[in-house]
């Protein structure tokens, strides 16, 4: 189990990768090009128009981050934030497994949670800032 251990900082990476590809993906298009739609949506569900824009930097902006391991507390408190909004406006009433359901959100909302609470791990921007690494993770 010990070897298991030791590969620890490659799950945290893994997370990340895939919790910021999945937000940069899904944003992409909110971003380049469906601002409007995106401002449209958010009013339509009777939040402030302009909330938009902080879920756009929420998921394009805060995807990025976590993929860098750069501020990945506070990116992924952001994502966390913007999918538990998703899921009360949007998915709750189509339940967990319906159509539409909460399930996939609530799975990265959790991934979100559990790198507030690990942080980014030591293959990230965010312990090389702190003068940490790989080096030190593993001594």
């Amino acid at each position: 189990m010990r070897y298991l251990d030791r590969l620890q900082p490659l799950g945290l990476f893994i997370l990340r990768v895939v919790l910021g590809v999945i937000m940069i993906g899904h944003s992409y298009g909110k971003v380049f090009g469906g601002e409007h739609k995106a401002v449209g949506f958010i009013a339509s569900l009777g939040l402030p128009w302009w909330l938009a824009y902080f879920s756009m930097a929420a998921e394009f902006g805060g995807g990025i981050l976590v993929i860098l391991g750069l501020f990945t507390r506070f990116a992924s408190f952001a994502i966390l934030i913007d999918m538990i909004v998703a899921i009360w406006k949007v998915h709750w009433k189509n339940g967990l497994l319906g159509e539409h359901g909460y399930q996939f959100t609530l799975s990265l909302a959790a991934i979100a949670f559990g790198l507030i609470l690990f942080g980014a791990g030591p293959i990230a921007l965010d312990s090389i800032r702190r003068g940490g690494g790989l080096k030190r993770a593993t001594k």
